[in-house]
């Protein structure tokens, strides 16, 4: 896993050995049925369940990268299936995109050179994606799920298999991305990589000091669950991402547990420690803590590096003296890729593919890396994008800091319903039973004991 994070870091130092790693075959189609339903099923509950509770290097030589590229060309000309011309002209393309996840300039030179009419609609959480593609009516073309999200949507059915020969720029896709994508889509069938970045935290540098009356805490993390510094930073605002499977790693890898922990146990213990400093926290957010944050509204963040860069972007552009910093802890922050897939249902399929390779051009992914604030997946677009992004360590981490990374990975379908019931506790303030506090869920607990013992007599 280290490996292939620091892989990551070829963006700029060049290319690295990688370590395969392949998912077993897909099941017998019965069974990927039954997972299908199973998955549909606890992706309404999620959207039930929210709405409820108020609330997304090494160093290998230069030819065995270009080994890569080759290799990659030569899939999609061996791939080559019905000519592009004979799919079903349209007029148009329907997007489904995370909020704040493209130049708007970008898709309006897009549509005034191809002619299609854009709709583009979108989401701040990969639950709120996952209800929508399980459902296969999708209504959707095109949708950008997380590298956590892919391997369970694929099984279920719920994607196209993408056809590389009509993606002319796929060859522009960084090697490393595909590489690490492999694990959830072997052999890349179905994801083509968009951009990656990493969870990690932000703080408004001059209310943090202030607040704390005193220098900042060697681990970056205790400024987000450690009790002893969140019970003064509230008073200048703390928030977090309101998802579960975005929180829930950085929480596993601070109390020192697998931060793609499937265990129950190891859930329950994320909520555990997250029920610490509970009282604490002042919102729950995946997509409007940048505002917040540019405001100065909150003082401690913890959201996407490309939002949070977004954030520090408004507040200098708004002439404040709000003073952002985007941390990279050495502690350790998760690694993430998002993709564009096809979904079944999609009506404007040549569109899609279209407009996929348009995002693969190093001259449109410069400028949508410089309006997102991440890490564009066409390997050019870097040198191309301005420098105080193509230098921000927070959108390319380093080679020493990606040794600190971990990727988030996909977690078992049980564990996300019990993280998604778990999360809506939280959010609550329930310790346990619907107790507001770990004394009256003890309490709770003995009552019940009592009441069972008399019971029993």
């Amino acid at each position: 896993m280290k490996v292939q994070l620091v892989c990551l870091t070829s963006l700029q130092q060049g290319s690295c050995p990688y370590s395969k790693q392949y998912l077993a075959r897909f099941e017998q189609k019965s069974k990927d049925d039954n997972m299908r339903n199973t998955l549909i099923a606890s992706a309404v509950s999620m959207v039930l369940l929210a709405a409820c509770g108020g609330g997304n290097t090494g160093a290998a030589t230069e030819k065995k990268t270009e080994h890569a590229s080759a290799s990659n060309n030569a899939v999609a000309a061996s791939e080559t299936k019905t000519p592009l011309a004979a799919l079903p002209e349209t007029k148009e393309l329907k997007v489904y995109n995370w909020s704040d996840y493209v130049d708007p300039a970008t898709i309006k030179d897009f549509e005034k050179n191809s002619g299609i009419k854009v709709t583009y609609d979108v989401y701040d959480s990969n639950e709120s994606l996952e209800a929508k593609v399980l459902t296969g009516k999708s209504g959707y073309d095109l949708v950008v799920p997380s590298n956590s999200h892919v391997g369970r949507q694929i099984k279920a059915g719920a994607y196209q298999e993408i056809d590389k020969s009509r993606i002319p720029n796929y060859g522009n896709i960084e090697p490393t991305l595909l590489k690490m994508l492999e694990g959830v889509d072997p052999g890349n069938k179905y994801a083509v990589p968009y951009f990656w970045g990493i969870n990690t935290m932000a703080i408004n540098k001059d209310k943090v000091e202030k607040a704390l009356g005193g220098p900042l805490p060697e681990n970056d993390w205790d400024l987000l669950f450690n009790p002893q510094y969140t019970n003064k930073l509230k008073s200048c605002g703390i928030s977090i991402l309101d998802s579960a499977n975005e929180v829930f790693p950085m929480v596993l890898n601070y109390i020192g547990k697998n931060p793609n922990s499937s265990d129950p146990a190891d859930m329950k213990a994320a909520k555990d420690a997250i029920m610490k400093v509970r009282p604490d926290i002042r919102r729950f957010s995946s997509s409007g803590y940048i505002d917040d944050l540019a405001r100065g509204d909150v003082c401690v963040v913890l959201g996407y590096s490309g939002d949070l860069n977004i954030a520090a972007r408004r507040a200098k552009e708004a002439g404040t003296k709000v003073n952002i910093e985007i941390l990279v802890p050495k502690e350790g922050f998760g690694v993430w890729v998002d993709s564009w897939m096809i979904p079944k249902d999609a009506g404007n399929l040549a569109n899609a593919y279209k407009y996929i390779n348009d995002t693969l051009e190093p001259k449109v992914a410069a400028r949508n890396g410089n309006f997102v604030t991440y890490a564009p997946a066409s390997k050019e677009a870097k040198a191309l994008m301005e420098k105080d992004y193509a230098d921000n360590d927070s959108i390319f981490p380093s080679a020493e800091q990606m040794k600190n990374g971990f990727m988030m990975n996909e977690i078992k379908p049980d564990a996300m319903k019990l993280s998604t019931r778990l999360w809506q506790d939280i959010k609550k303030g329930n310790w346990n039973h619907g107790e507001k506090s770990p004394h009256s869920a003890g309490f709770s607990v003995l009552k019940k004991a009592a009441a069972c013992k008399h019971v029993m007599k």
